[in-house]
């Protein structure tokens, strides 16, 4: 079976077959249910890398009054990480968790730095690849403000419909900043 980072990989630049198997050997395979948490912040540093396999995983944080708050999905071929604490090894209040059955390889910050030694264009590819979602986090972002409830679940759907239906509605509901109640009468009227 083809290992799904190596596949992703060569779509950016070309990859030797020696460099395949060692960027392989430095990857380990993890599942995780609906709900698990990959990385609990609670002002913990987050010293792992991920890369979405299958599934779909969300940035998450409680605020003060106790609620959560989903900041972004990220989905298959796709890097993931808390990214500040990550780069910066500074404490994290957020926490990465499972919003469907996923599967991941993760790479530990000490083993990243290593297979940067040996192979210094992966430090460029992930670097690009961390910035581009910045961007596309930003982006994304942007096209909510100003719109109603109803018009940011549409636009939700229209820019995320291969993860729409793989998230429970909380989560939906959570990174859209409203209510559940509000999100399902919405949904009942479109």
């Amino acid at each position: 079976m083809v290992n799904p980072l190596i596949a992703y990989l060569k779509l950016l630049r070309q990859i030797p077959a020696a460099d395949e198997a060692i960027i392989s050997l430095y990857f380990e395979k993890k599942a995780f249910k609906e709900g698990e948490y990959l990385f609990k912040g609670e002002g913990r540093v987050c010293r792992e890398l991920y890369f979405v396999c299958k599934g779909v995983l969300r940035i998450v944080s409680v605020n003060e009054k106790g609620i959560e708050l989903t900041h972004y999905f990220y989905k298959e071929n796709q890097l993931c990480t808390i990214l500040q604490s990550f780069n910066d090894e500074v404490p994290s209040t957020g926490a990465i968790q499972a919003c469907c059955n996923a599967e991941v390889l993760v790479i530990t910050k000490k083993r990243l730095l290593e297979l940067y030694e040996q192979l210094p264009y992966i430090k460029e590819i992930i670097y690009e690849q961390n910035n581009l979602r910045l961007i596309e986090k930003v982006n994304v972002r942007n096209t909510y403000l100003g719109e109603d409830a109803e018009n940011q679940y549409k636009l939700f759907i229209k820019q995320n419909p291969d993860i729409a239906p793989r998230v429970p509605l909380k989560d939906i509901a959570s990174y859209l900043g409203i209510t559940p109640q509000s999100l399902s009468r919405i949904r009942k009227k479109n």
